[in-house]
């Protein structure tokens, strides 16, 4: 079982930054892609970037240029600096990783509860 743990999300006035980090621990031998959702009040979760192990990267259209993915592989570690941050980045923040449990087990995704992004005028 992979276990996310998402820290650094707050209250943050429009054009300011914040910083998310999020560490898988458990019970695993891999974990490929690591990446961010958001799900904003009455919306649909959506992808906000993801990063391959291999560091293939993949961002929404909607936060390129302001938004910044990186992972640390050898902490299991994946992060996301939020520049310029704008009012519609408001929404909960989830970290997803996809990982494999075992050799007899396929790759699996795993979440983590979520952490609160809040950008104020």
């Amino acid at each position: 079982q992979v276990q996310l743990v998402e820290s650094g999300g707050g209250l943050v006035q429009a054009g300011g930054s914040l910083r998310l980090s999020c560490a898988a621990s458990g019970s695993f031998i891999a974990i490929t892609v690591m990446g961010w959702y958001r799900q904003a009040p009455g919306k649909q979760r959506e992808l906000v970037a993801t990063i391959s192990s291999t560091g293939n990267i993949d961002y929404a259209d909607s936060v390129k240029g302001r938004f910044t993915i990186s992972r640390d592989n050898a902490k299991f570690t994946v992060y996301l600096q939020m520049n310029s941050l704008k009012l519609e980045d408001t929404a909960v923040y989830y970290c997803n990783a996809v990982g494999k449990r075992d050799y007899l087990t396929d790759y699996s995704q795993y979440w983590g509860q979520g952490t609160q992004v809040t950008v104020s005028s």
